[in-house]
C-alpha cells in the first residue's frame, strides 16, 4: 500500500463527523459566576464507565527517557508519557486521531484534521513528531503550526526557544482563581488570559507575528483546549471542573501560585480524571463559538499583525490584500475559523512544495471543514504583506536566535 492510500485509509468515515453548526452554540450569559462561562445551553450527559481515562497498567505514567520526543504541547506530551501515543513521540495519523478522541473526547473532524495537518505540512505525510525538528515535528514548526502567544510556554525570538515555561506566566494564569478551593479555569478566565498574553507578546517579543492560520486558529485553540479538554467531568458538573490541581498535572507544574517549579515534559493525566462524553464531541464547529466568545471582549484576536522589529510596534495587516478581496474584515470577524481554514488550504501548496496528489488528504479534510461551515474560498492568496514582517519565518525552531529588544520575564 502507497502512503497515499495509507492516509487515506486512515481518514475512512471522518469526512461525515461532522455534526451541524447549530448544536454547539453556546449560552452567552452577560455576568456568569466563576464556574458558568460559555457553558452548553443544555448540560451533556455524563457517563462515569465510559469517560474515564485510565492512568494504570500499560497506560501508567512512564518520564520521558533520552531519545523521546516531546514539544510544547501539553496533553500530547500527557498522551506520550502514559502509552496513549508512542512513548517515543512519534505518531501516525491514526495513531494521532485515535489518540485526541479516546483520551479528551475531541471531535473525529477536530482529530483528522490536527492529525493529517501536522503529518502532511510538518512529517512525512503519515507520521510525525510531537517534538523534533523542521519537516520532522511541531518542534521546528514555528508560524507553520507553533505559534506565538502561548498561553504558558515561549515565544520563539522573545526567549530563543519554544520549550521555555516562564514562571511569571504560570505564576499569572494561576493566580487568576487564587482560592484552590474553588478554582475553576474555565472559558471565562481563559479568555481573560487570553488577551493579556496577546498583549504581552506585542510589549515584550519585538518579532511577534500573528499569523492568518497560526495565530486566529491554532494559537486560540491553545487557550480553548485547556479547559475543554482538561476539564474534569463527573455527574454534578458534567461540563467539567478545571481546578489547581487538575491544571498543574497536565502541565507538569508543582508548588505554590507564586512560585512555581516546572518539571519540563514530565507532564501527567491526573488519576481519576473523566474526559468529555462522546455526545458532546469537542468537534471544528463547537471550536469557532469558542473563538467568537474570546473575540466578544477582544476582538483584536480577529486580524492579522505583527510587531515591526521592536516590541509595542504592532500592526495589523489587511485581510482584503491577503486574500486578494476574497475576505473582508468584518467577514473575518463574523467566522474567523473559516477564513483561517481557508487560508490554510490556499497557503499549503506553496508552504509544503508538495504535489497536488501528496495533497490530497489534508485537502479532503479542509474541504469537509469549510463546507461545514460554509466557507468562502479563497483563489489565491497574497503573502507580500506577511513577508513585511520581522517574525514572519517558516519552519522555525526549536531554537533561534533571540530578538534585539526582547523582554524576558523570569
Amino acid at each position: 500500500m502507497t502512503r497515499l492510500a495509507v492516509v487515506a485509509a486512515c481518514l475512512a468515515g471522518y469526512a461525515a463527523a461532522f455534526p451541524r453548526l447549530e448544536s454547539h452554540l453556546l449560552s452567552r450569559a452577560a455576568a456568569p459566576p466563576q464556574g458558568a462561562g460559555a457553558l452548553p445551553v443544555t448540560p451533556p450527559p455524563f457517563d462515569a464507565s465510559a469517560q474515564l481515562v485510565s492512568t494504570s497498567g500499560q497506560y501508567a505514567f512512564v518520564p520521558p527517557g533520552p531519545g523521546d520526543a516531546r514539544g510544547e504541547c501539553p496533553g500530547l506530551n500527557a498522551m506520550a508519557n502514559h502509552g496513549y501515543l508512542p512513548h517515543n513521540g512519534y505518531a501516525t495519523i491514526a495513531q494521532f486521531t485515535e489518540a485526541c478522541q479516546t483520551v479528551f473526547g475531541m471531535g473525529a473532524d477536530l482529530a483528522a484534521f490536527l492529525a493529517v495537518y501536522g503529518a502532511v505540512v510538518d512529517g512525512d505525510l503519515t507520521a510525525w513528531s510531537i517534538g523534533g525538528l523542521p519537516h520532522t515535528g511541531i518542534g521546528g514548526s514555528h508560524n507553520d503550526y507553533e505559534a506565538d502567544s502561548s498561553p504558558l510556554h515561549a515565544d520563539l525570538y522573545q526567549y530563543g526557544n519554544l520549550y521555555t515555561l516562564p514562571k511569571s506566566q504560570a505564576s499569572q494564569l494561576l493566580n487568576m482563581q487564587s482560592d484552590a478551593s474553588t478554582a475553576n479555569y474555565n472559558l471565562e478566565v481563559l479568555r481573560e488570559f487570553r488577551a493579556t498574553r496577546f498583549q504581552q507578546s506585542v510589549s515584550e517579543n519585538p518579532k511577534f507575528f500573528y499569523g492568518p492560520f497560526t495565530g486566529m486558529a491554532v494559537s486560540q485553540a491553545a487557550f480553548t483546549f485547556i479547559y475543554r479538554f482538561m476539564a474534569n467531568k463527573s455527574s454534578e458538573a458534567p461540563e467539567g471542573i478545571l481546578n489547581q490541581d487538575v491544571l498543574k498535572s497536565f502541565y507538569a507544574l508543582s508548588g505554590t501560585n507564586d512560585d512555581v517549579s516546572w518539571s519540563g515534559c514530565h507532564n501527567r493525566i491526573p488519576d481519576n480524571w473523566y474526559k468529555r462524553n462522546t455526545v458532546d464531541a469537542y468537534t471544528i464547529p463547537y471550536f469557532l463559538t469558542d473563538v467568537l466568545y474570546f473575540s466578544e471582549t477582544f476582538p483584536q484576536l480577529n486580524g492579522v499583525g505583527c510587531n515591526n522589529g521592536s516590541v509595542n510596534t504592532y500592526d495589523t495587516i489587511s485581510v482584503s490584500t491577503l486574500t486578494n478581496g476574497a475576505y473582508t474584515a468584518a467577514e473575518v470577524a463574523a467566522n474567523p475559523i473559516c477564513f483561517a481554514l481557508e487560508y490554510a488550504a490556499a497557503d499549503v501548496p506553496s508552504l509544503t512544495g508538495l504535489p497536488t496528489a501528496e495533497l490530497g488528504p489534508l485537502a479532503s479534510v479542509l474541504s469537509s471543514a469549510t463546507s461545514e461551515l460554509k466557507c468562502k474560498p479563497i483563489a489565491a492568496i497574497n503573502k507580500g504583506a506577511l513577508e513585511a514582517c520581522p517574525g514572519f519565518t517558516l519552519y522555525g525552531g526549536p531554537t533561534a536566535p533571540v530578538a534585539k529588544g526582547a523582554i524576558q520575564p523570569s
